[in-house]
């Protein structure tokens, strides 16, 4: 039996641990401004206070500098303005306003963006705090569903933890797919553990719900939880196994409801008078979702694309395999409190092991740790395309376990087995965490050893807690949480420190052997396939998304922890976004590659808005990217020949040239991309190039060429 204190009088408690309690009945409703401030009554004074901290430091955190990332991923910030200009666009979603093709996934994440710049204009701050606000929802979601069975010290621990992840960080501030996806799968698994509770059924539709809006943001990905939440409902609701199989069914109902319908309208349109659906062979939604971005990413076969694994353990997107999320390029990302997320879903399981099928607390280990264990499987072993930051689908729920389970043993610390096992969460955390750092060995050194010092220290201490007094206890256990933090928390301040643009980005600072840093890297070896002819990144150099690194440095730039080094960014130059060199873009307008875009000059920029209104299509060019940077610089359309890739067969060579004599294309941007990333010289993209070369004007602006579409080159 356990002893709480109350406030005023010191009682003995006879009721359940407060992991196993029910929630309490509502009391009667204090204002509204007093129940956001106290929060619950049974809950300590400190806690709603606490939370709110929480979620307004996460806020500010994630606010700081935030224009820094300009427009950060061009791709989705293109199609973003095309949607504040057109409701085809918006719904589509569209890479251009004139629909030429749409972007390789499903457009419920850039709804909100988009109704954010249709507000408040065009602009980095516009496209990026509807991501912010999803990452401080998430941190909220995932704190109401730990308190509820848990504590209010749980919670904390959790939102804490979730914050405080360095890729995390990145994006909930950067507007790829992903900051929705997170708060999405959240959310269903909040649903299904209040389903747990009472066993009604509407918590099982909403979660259902849920992840059908999660399938319209990343298609597939949102499926993977979906066999660990269905076992734990059938396993754990309170009611007849009848009643659990039929609330399955609705759930399912649910999910097919709100995550078909927009693909249902979209298989039904007629293809002439909608966009291409980009990333797709034949102009087909389902066949995007079924291979590109379905069995390809599994097995590698993904046409259309730079390829995978092939099937051989690894190929150009790493080396598959368990321990894949712990390598140099994704370690420091993601894997941080993963050894004692582990160690204490199995402690949570085996002390709930004789309480009842309809324990809450077990299912929601059950939920948290099955999500997790799916989740990491399919990422470890994936051989399609795979980038560091996919990994943020792993913090929601490695931080609940971290808060669950670590309240659970503090609450059974007496026990031997309960002492030991959090020594030894602890004791895996700092050693990792040691590693991890060491991984940047001129990145604040001496973080390591406070992590490794501070950590072993703890763990001593925890081996003892129950046998300590309270205050003792206390320390060890905070000693102990900041050690955990630390080597997280600084990668996450060194990432909100820096601006990341480009396709490709990672949390942190540069790593042996990794293609990680701030502002990102080009893929494997640093310079990825197809980026442009970068050179391969080795350390500290990060390529591939305009970022440049110089030198690797020991902190923030100009200050902030002890020893800054120097970090250099070269940025895009972009309306509303950070100016700079361009990096490796080119100064006044020179080509972009097919991961990141291309630095507009003024020239080029006053060529393509001069008569841009009489035509359907201002230019167009070969990729996304490239298409995008211009976009976004002039607020004209830009068609993007090939989509992200350059290597989707739209628009045909046929199909182009008929735009070309009714006039709706005024200018061909020349890229010296002419088959796409991967693409083949007899690619659509080539063919449409030769043809433009050989057929019409060539015009420089600044140091980018274009061809005139209107005029016929000269014999």
């Amino acid at each position: 039996m356990t002893t709480y204190h109350d406030r005023t009088t010191h009682v003995r408690d006879t009721s359940p641990p407060t992991w196993e309690r029910p929630p309490a009945a509502p009391a009667e409703n204090p204002p509204f401004v007093r129940r956001l401030w106290r929060g619950r009554p049974e809950d300590p004074r400190w806690a709603r206070p606490a939370f709110l901290g929480l979620l307004l430091a996460t806020l500010l955190l994630h606010l700081y500098d935030l224009s820094a990332s300009g427009y950060a991923n061009s791709f989705y910030s293109a199609a973003v303005q095309a949607g504040s200009k057109s409701w085809k666009a918006f719904f589509f979603g569209s890479l251009d306003a004139s629909n030429a093709i749409t972007v390789d996934k499903p457009p419920a994440s850039l709804w909100p963006m988009e109704l954010s710049v249709r507000i408040f204009g065009l602009n980095s701050w516009a496209i990026l705090v509807p991501e912010v606000l999803m990452g401080v929802g998430t941190v909220a979601v995932v704190y109401a569903a730990v308190r509820r069975r848990f504590s209010p010290a749980a919670g904390l621990i959790a939102g804490a933890v979730l914050a405080l992840t360095p890729v995390a960080a990145l994006m909930f501030r950067f507007n790829n797919p992903d900051a929705m996806l997170a708060l999405l799968m959240a959310l269903a698994c909040y649903f299904v553990i209040r389903a747990l509770e009472d066993g009604r059924t509407r918590w099982l539709v909403w979660a259902g719900v849920a992840i059908g809006f999660a399938f319209l943001t990343k298609t597939l990905q949102a499926f993977l939880i979906l066999p660990p939440l269905a076992l734990a409902h059938a396993v754990c609701a309170p009611v007849r196994m009848k009643k659990r199989l039929g609330q399955l069914a609705l759930a399912t109902v649910a999910l097919v409801v709100s995550g078909g319908w927009w693909v249902a309208i979209v298989e039904l349109w007629p293809a002439s008078s909608r966009p291409y659906i980009g990333g797709s062979q034949n102009n087909s939604f389902l066949e995007l979702t079924f291979g590109y971005n379905g069995l390809g990413r599994l097995n590698g076969d993904e046409t259309g694309s730079v390829g995978g694994g092939g099937g051989n353990g690894g190929g150009n997107w790493g080396e598959t395999g368990w321990d894949r999320l712990f390598s140099s390029s994704i370690g420091g990302q993601i894997s941080w409190l993963i050894p004692a997320a582990l160690i204490l879903l199995v402690a949570g399981l085996v002390a709930t092991r004789k309480t009842g099928r309809t324990s809450v607390t077990r299912g929601s280990f059950l939920v948290w740790g099955g999500a997790l264990l799916t989740t990491m499987l399919v990422f470890s072993y994936m051989q399609g395309i795979f980038h560091e930051y996919y990994t943020v689908a792993l913090a929601p729920y490695i931080a609940p376990l971290i808060g669950m389970g670590s309240v659970l043993l503090w609450e059974k610390r007496d026990k031997v087995w309960a002492s030991l096992t959090l020594a030894a969460a602890m004791t895996a955390t700092a050693a990792w965490g040691y590693v991890l750092l060491n991984r940047s060995s001129d990145y604040l050194p001496w973080l390591k050893w406070l992590v490794l010092v501070g950590g072993l220290t703890a763990a001593l201490g925890l081996i003892f807690a129950g046998r300590l007094g309270h205050g003792l206890a206390l320390g060890a256990a905070g000693l102990g949480l900041v050690a955990a933090l630390a080597g997280p928390a600084a990668y996450t301040l060194t990432t909100l420190n820096e601006g990341h643009t480009g396709s490709i980005v990672t949390a942190g600072p540069a790593v042996a052997g990794g293609r990680g840093g701030p502002g990102g890297a080009g893929g494997p070896g640093g310079g990825g396939p197809g980026a442009g002819g970068f050179p391969g990144g080795g350390q500290n150099q990060q390529n591939g998304n305009g970022n440049a690194r110089g030198g690797q440095g020991n902190g923030f730039p100009g200050g902030g922890f002890p020893g800054g080094g120097q970090n250099q960014q070269g940025r895009n130059t972009a309306p509303g976004g950070p100016t700079g060199d361009g990096g490796r873009m080119g100064g006044g307008g020179g080509i972009g590659g097919l991961l990141n875009g291309a630095s507009v000059g003024s020239e080029a920029r006053k060529l393509l808005e001069t008569d841009a209104d009489r035509y359907t299509w201002a230019a167009a060019a070969i990729g996304a990217q490239n298409a995008a940077s211009y976009q976004l610089s002039t607020g004209e359309p830009v068609m993007a020949i090939g989509g992200f890739n350059g290597t989707d067969p739209s628009p045909t060579l046929a199909q182009f040239k008929k735009y070309v004599e009714e006039g709706k294309i005024h200018y061909f941007i020349a890229s010296g991309t002419r088959g796409g990333m991967g693409g083949s010289s007899d690619g659509t993209s080539s063919r449409i190039t030769s043809w433009v070369e050989a057929n019409f004007k060539k015009v420089t602006a600044g140091s980018a060429t274009f061809y005139d579409l209107t005029q016929k080159a000269s014999s």
